[in-house]
């Protein structure tokens, strides 16, 4: 990166997190500690909710996912728009009219102490994990830009967030997710605005499109119904529903920021506002992965993006395989190259013979530059054991740093920053708002306010805490996105099913609920274990596992 391209960065981030402290001053009462006073409208509401899901995951792996995936990536978040409308109707009423703190403190008033303790336990030992993989995102960006080991960027990236959280609470997080929101929407716009730009002369946007679709990446829709294939739309629909039911439902990060809106109302405006805006902007974002996938096929791409391993494999006693496997590279890039513009000439021409040769030339072309990868990937597991061989998180960040002009550079690698500052600061307040809320209030009662924001603010460093150690083996998961989604799904379907008897079977006592979210967790870590289905419909077998298991459970306890 040039200087400009440092300014743009540090000022960025200085503006940021200045803003959110000098809005924030004041924050003395657990009210304003962790709920911002109830005193927001309804699209800084709805703008908070978008930037906590945000992260840098998303900015980071989402294009990724995009350029070797595809986009059917998108049906995941098909059932979100529904989420947003039942919550709206069901779960804000009730969480501001008992003016609640956490969404669990309604579990402890409906059910028992018990129940409460369990659901809270759940979300923090899945809400800690996650916060490590959000930090490890950004990490990697700072261990690519410097140069230093990843480890510490980790532990540089978890002390940056925490120092603002700690100082602001929600009203810090809530202020600065406002210009997070506008300074990530410029840079994505600008990034896939420069990619096409970048394409050949007579390549554009429209031609850059059919050129994905016929390597296979505008698979958007899937109709075909596989209960163990990841993406197609009966997972987005169903489980996906599930999954954003749960997560805007009973996880706290995302309870506790639309619990700052002034009254129902706007919690409710700020919800909607979600669910229009972010199936396109997801769209939008895996659509600039795959046209980088496009734009690589007009020029050389990297045999593997993680640039310190490579340069490590350079330096090794496999170098010299290393070096063959680079002309392999290059040699099938050139024929990749002529197939994608014999491709762009049929299109043209209108040619469907031509058009079909060149497809099986480019999918042959890409079957075997799969496999000098996968050589190398091995030769990279031989020079250290321990290294990150999964690629997808460096796709995007490599495309950035080798292709689009300074100044811009900066501004994409904040986008990426301050993306993560929004979800790990919300994830942090979250997670010390539950600790003091759910335990520490418990066993203490009868404590001031300014007591219980000065436990929130060390519960606050020792979350910061646990996600850094998280965040050093994040390595170990490979596609970043699709790893915090999979252990959101071994969790949130039995939270959710809690909240689920709670709001709608009356009938269903507290020691039968506890003990039906017990067996459903075990069920569905048993099912992810055994791999009986895919991901996201784990949010659909725990949910109602934990209705169905609590209603026989009180039978038989009636009994």
């Amino acid at each position: 990166m040039s200087g400009l391209d440092w300014g743009v960065l540090l000022v960025t981030l200085l503006a940021v997190i200045i803003y959110g402290v000098i809005r924030s001053r004041g924050s003395r009462s657990m009210d304003d500690y962790l709920l911002a006073g109830q005193s927001l409208p309804w699209y800084h509401v709805g703008l908070s909710v978008m930037a906590t899901q945000a992260s840098a995951v998303t900015f980071l792996s989402a294009p990724g996912q995009g350029f070797t995936d595809g986009m059917r990536f998108v049906q995941f978040y098909f059932g979100l728009p529904l989420a947003m409308v039942v919550l709206s109707v069901t779960f804000v009423p009730i969480f501001h009219r008992l003016k609640v703190f956490t969404a669990y403190e309604f579990l402890e008033n409906r059910f028992d102490t018990r129940v409460r303790t369990l659901t809270a336990g759940l979300f923090l030992l899945q809400r800690g994990l996650s916060t490590g993989l959000s930090i490890y995102a950004p990490a990697i960006v700072l261990s690519t830009l410097l140069g230093w080991n990843i480890y510490i960027t980790n532990l540089i990236m978890g002390s940056i967030v925490l120092i603002y959280t700690v100082l602001g609470g929600t009203k810090a997080i809530s202020h600065t997710h406002l210009q997070q929101m506008a300074v990530v929407t410029l840079g994505m716009a600008l990034a896939g605005y420069l990619t096409v730009r970048m394409l050949p002369d007579n390549v554009g946007f429209v031609d850059a499109l059919h050129v994905a679709g016929k390597a296979g990446r505008m698979n958007l829709i899937d109709l075909q119904f596989d209960p163990n294939s990841r993406y197609n739309i009966w997972s987005g629909l169903i489980g996906g529903f599930f999954l954003q039911l749960s997560y805007f439902g009973t996880d706290q990060s995302q309870v506790g920021r639309y619990l700052t809106g002034n009254s129902i109302g706007q919690s409710r405006l700020g919800l909607l506002m979600n669910g229009l805006l972010k199936v396109p902007m997801q769209f939008l974002i895996v659509l600039v992965g795959v046209l980088v996938f496009v734009f690589y096929q007009f020029n050389p791409s990297p045999l593997f993006f993680n640039q310190q391993e490579t340069e490590r494999l350079e330096q090794s006693p496999y170098a010299r395989e290393y070096q063959l496997a680079q002309i392999k590279h290059q040699n099938l890039s050139a024929q990749r190259q002529r197939a994608v513009m014999d491709m762009q000439v049929a299109l043209q021409a209108d040619d469907e013979a031509a058009q079909e040769a060149a497809a099986t030339m480019l999918r042959e072309t890409d079957e075997s530059l799969k496999a000098v990868k996968a050589d190398v990937v091995g030769l990279i597991r031989k020079n250290n054991p321990v290294a990150d061989t999964n690629d997808v998180n460096y796709i995007f960040l490599r495309f950035v740093l080798d292709y689009l002009p300074h100044g811009l550079i900066g501004l994409i690698i904040a986008v990426i920053f301050v993306a993560s500052m929004g979800s790990i600061a919300a994830a942090y307040n979250s997670l010390a708002s539950t600790t003091v809320v759910d335990v520490y209030r418990q066993l203490m009662k009868g404590e001031s306010d300014a007591h219980y924001v000065q436990v929130s603010r060390w519960a606050t460093i020792g979350w910061g805490i646990f996600c850094v150690i998280v965040a050093l083996f994040a390595n170990q998961f490979g596609s970043l996105i699709e790893a915090v989604n999979i252990l959101g799904s071994l969790f949130y379907g039995v939270i959710l099913g809690v909240f689920v008897v709670a709001f709608y079977v009356k009938s269903i006592g507290g020691r039968a609920t506890f003990w039906a979210a017990v067996v459903a967790e075990g069920l569905v870590i048993l099912s992810w274990y055994l791999n009986l289905t895919a991901f996201l419909w784990l949010n659909v077998i725990g949910c109602l596992a934990v209705v169905g298991i609590a209603w026989v459970l009180q039978k038989l306890f009636a009994r």
